[in-house]
């Protein structure tokens, strides 16, 4: 009888043991209750509250359901009616060099010759002789009157220091004499393919502009960053995007980067998940790459090589297949990743085989068009297989390649606010017929095309609400369409965000775990002032980021 009423007492105690430690088990780390949050999950789109155990979401649901998580350890953060989204991912970013550029000269916002000589001017002020003046994202566009900078605006204020200045788009450079001279750059030096060095029709001097494969006379010349500098430029980036709700990025980006990453990843310091798009030519010593290519860490990885074809409009190098209207003789260029001829089909066939994503620049009509033929060859040569080959930018469309596009399940990895700037002057470079089909995300949402948005940061700003504003307005900076530039491609705030979360998280193979607010993915989330869903979409760039998660950690509170 003693021994039954032990082990009567012992099934009790070990019970109450179990249920205690299942108890415990369950209680979450942190809740968020009280809101309004928009799960971008169409089984539960709309819920109050979410709890979080260590890295993951333990549950979502009403705040009653929600409280049932809480235990003694828990932190609450009562939302008081405030929107909760998945953390943002930006699909396509320069993220190194936005860091660097941060604490460089800054020319974005120059409206005037002026203004442009007084920046540099100052700037040289703040250095030794011999130090690069780099960075700049001018934007000749917004000068009054619009007009290319020369080298001749800048000489006399920089006789020491050498100037590698680029337009914001990243497809054109201002270089002074200095810059010219160290580069070996003269009257004499022809164009490389691929590229243009402007000159004065008069004397056949250069005039300081570079586009694209010529930028790389300059560029090779000036001196590379240090690690230490490289490394504080990778944490004012990710400081910066804490601060907006950017949870992942995808940076087109060179092997030198991933390093860095690596680098802070080991030391506890990557507050972003960063999947690396590589140079398409690294495709060439795939075998070699196996190692770097390999690493898979749920904050870091090699996604996949980044190609282009053609420039950007703004610096009249993307390619179309008819002229530009106020340039007749030019209709853009392909761009070095193209030549020799096959180079570009070669190398996607190479990644494709060993089974590496590809994202491709192709911004004009032609490049957009000879880019899915590339991929239609390649398919039938390859196979049929889960790709999501992407096309970057994917600015100026036929309908015919919209519908191309979907049919193929190419993913159009796009940067809504470059659409309120460009909308500016575009339909003065290309007419607007073709500005019909420029970032045409409503028709490419119809045919069943999958968005992934992003910034291409430092060409625009990292801010996701900006982009999503934009998508969702289309109203140009100017100000001058407040209904929308060509309104009938605006899409539904539902839409964009999903283009700045889950279908980010698809363009990486990642909507398993990340993109949407669900139970068992990571904590990724952000908390926004106002409700983007009751203000009208006008409003919308005036909501700020007041919270963001990562990983179950809260990591930016404003």
């Amino acid at each position: 009888m003693k021994i039954l009423l032990m082990a009567v007492i012992s099934m009790f105690f070990i019970a109450a043991v179990s249920c205690n430690l299942l108890q415990k088990k369950n209680k979450a780390d942190l809740v968020l209750m009280n809101g309004v949050v928009w799960t971008v999950d169409l089984d539960q789109p709309s819920v109050e509250a979410v709890a979080i155990k260590g890295e993951y979401i333990l549950s979502i649901g009403t705040s009653k359901e929600i409280k049932g998580f809480i235990g003694k350890h828990t932190r609450v953060i009562d939302l008081n009616g405030r929107l909760v989204l998945p953390g943002f991912i930006d699909s396509h970013a320069h993220f190194l060099e936005g860091g660097l550029s941060l604490s460089r000269i800054q020319l974005h916002e120059v409206s005037s010759r002026e203004e442009f000589i007084a920046k540099i001017k100052a700037r040289v002020a703040e250095l030794n002789k011999g130090d690069w003046i780099l960075s700049g994202n001018w934007d000749h566009q917004r000068l009054h009157p619009p007009e290319l900078p020369k080298k001749d605006w800048i000489d006399s204020v920089t006789p020491y220091n050498p100037v590698c200045v680029n337009r914001h788009d990243g497809h054109m450079l201002l270089v002074n004499s200095l810059a010219l001279k160290e580069a070996g750059i003269t009257k004499h030096t022809e164009s490389p393919l691929g590229g243009e060095i402007l000159k004065d029709p008069k004397t056949g001097e250069p005039t300081g502009i570079l586009k694209d494969a010529a930028m790389d006379l300059v560029l090779r010349v000036i001196p590379e960053p240090s690690l230490d500098e490289k490394i504080k430029a990778a944490e004012l980036a990710l400081k910066h995007a804490n601060s907006l709700g950017v949870t992942s990025i995808h940076d087109m980006a060179g092997l030198e980067n991933f390093e860095i990453y690596q680098k802070l990843l080991k030391d506890n310091k990557l507050t972003v998940r960063i999947s690396v798009y590589v140079p398409i030519k690294e495709a060439d010593n795939i075998d070699g790459l196996k190692k770097q290519l390999s690493f898979k860490n749920p904050f870091l990885k090699i996604a996949g090589f980044k190609g282009f074809v053609d420039g950007s409009l703004g610096s009249s190098t993307a390619l179309f297949f008819d002229s530009y209207l106020d340039d007749p003789n030019n209709r853009g260029l392909l761009v070095s990743d193209m030549f020799p001829e096959g180079a570009m089909e070669k190398r996607i066939s190479l990644a494709d085989k060993d089974g590496f994503q590809v994202a491709v620049h192709a911004i004009g009509d032609k490049a957009n068009h000879m880019i899915l033929d590339i991929f239609e060859r390649v398919i039938a040569q390859n196979g049929k297989k889960e790709r999501r080959w992407r096309i970057e930018h994917a600015q100026h469309l036929f309908m015919e390649d919209i519908q191309r596009i979907a049919s193929l399940r190419v993913i159009t990895s796009v940067q809504p606010y470059h659409l309120v700037d460009d909308g500016q002057w575009a339909e003065k470079k290309i007419g607007s017929e073709r500005c019909r089909l420029t970032y045409a995300f409503k028709s490419i949402l119809e045919h069943e095309g999958i968005l992934a948005c992003g910034s291409d940061w430092t060409v625009a700003p990292l801010d996701p609400l900006t982009g999503i504003y934009a998508a969702v307005t289309r109203r140009t900076l100017d100000g001058k369409n407040p209904q929308g530039w060509f309104l009938e491609q605006k899409i539904s705030l539902e839409e964009a965000i999903k283009g700045y979360t889950l279908n980010g998280a698809f363009a990486e193979f990642s909507e398993g775990t990340k993109g949407s607010i669900k139970k068992g993915k990571f904590a990724d989330l952000v908390v926004l002032s106002h409700n983007l869903f009751d203000i009208p979409p006008e409003k919308i760039n005036e909501a700020e980021v007041q919270i963001t998660i990562l990983n179950g950690k809260v990591i930016y509170v404003k």
